[in-house]
């Protein structure tokens, strides 16, 4: 006969209360923290056991003292690191938001009106096969060492990734939906609002993830092609140094503004897919 199930040991309030010292192993975002202080500390004796030349590889310890005096200067000292990355952060988020704005409007056209498809699909591969990095000086000429020619450099290089992804979110749509919503008698805009658009986010979002790394590319190459005030021009004054240290420090807070926009239009994405499921929804922005 079977033991009844009452004979079955339960483990003590003790045991229970126990802290499992294994859990923080388990969390990614601790093992990515913990790989990230070894390979600083593996970069850090590494080049001082080697006996690296600090103009070619600086230690951890410079790039750190390095990002102290730059953040620790005056918010307006043109030698510090607020004041350039203020002008650079500017003309990310300015050019970001308007390359976005016209690539998904021109996505929509494109979209929705055959002849508009038509008529720019030879233009829109032509400008996308473009380097835009090679058209750079050519805006900076046109446009001046300003703020404006970077805004300009950055809303060309955003504006493709978004393009080209809201088009393909928008030809993504299930034919039966729309054969659906015109069996109840939808009017166009009814159709594009609430199955079209919605159907194309995931695509959007994937456009603009892109778009947000693009950014921060595009303003330091329009700031080395010719500016007066930004990271980029930063990195130059310090090459021409050798102080390769506040390079790389430089290059830490770029990497953190692209980690601040990813994060932030993840959040958004989060937010405004909440009805679509997780793993799909990753899916397909990760496509």
């Amino acid at each position: 006969m079977a033991s009844d199930i009452s004979d079955i040991p339960l483990p003590s309030r003790a045991a229970r209360a126990a802290p499992d010292w294994r859990r923080p192993f388990r969390s990614m975002r601790f093992n990515s923290l913990l790989l990230l202080v070894f390979l600083l500390a593996f970069w850090e004796f590494g080049v001082r056991f080697f006996e690296v030349p600090k103009f070619m590889l600086p230690p951890v310890s410079d790039v750190l003292m390095a990002m102290y005096r730059g953040l620790n200067a005056s918010p307006f000292a043109k030698d510090g690191f607020w004041f350039h990355t203020f002008f650079t952060l500017a003309e990310i988020l300015v050019g970001f938001v308007l390359g976005s704005a016209i690539g998904l409007a021109l996505g929509v056209l494109i979209s929705e009106i055959e002849f508009v498809e038509i008529l720019l699909r030879p233009y829109v591969a032509a400008l996308q096969s473009l380097p835009k990095v090679a058209v750079a000086p050519i805006i900076v000429m046109w446009l001046g060492f300003g703020m404006s020619s970077k805004v300009a450099i950055v809303c060309l290089i955003t504006f493709f990734p978004v393009l080209v992804t809201s088009i393909a979110g928008f030809k993504a749509i299930d034919t039966d939906r729309i054969d659906l919503l015109r069996s109840l008698s939808a009017t166009r805009w009814q159709i594009f609002t609430k199955a079209k658009f919605p159907s194309a986010l995931p695509y959007i979002f994937a456009g603009l993830d892109m778009a947000a790394a693009f950014a921060v590319v595009g303003a330091v190459v329009g700031e080395f092609v010719g500016a007066q005030a930004g990271l980029g021009v930063m990195i130059l004054q310090m090459d021409a140094q050798m102080d390769t240290g506040g390079s790389f420090a430089v290059f830490i807070i770029l990497s953190l503004i692209g980690i601040a926009l990813t994060a932030l239009l993840r959040a958004v994405r989060r937010r405004v897919l909440s009805w679509m499921p997780a793993d799909t929804s990753q899916r397909t922005v990760s496509a």
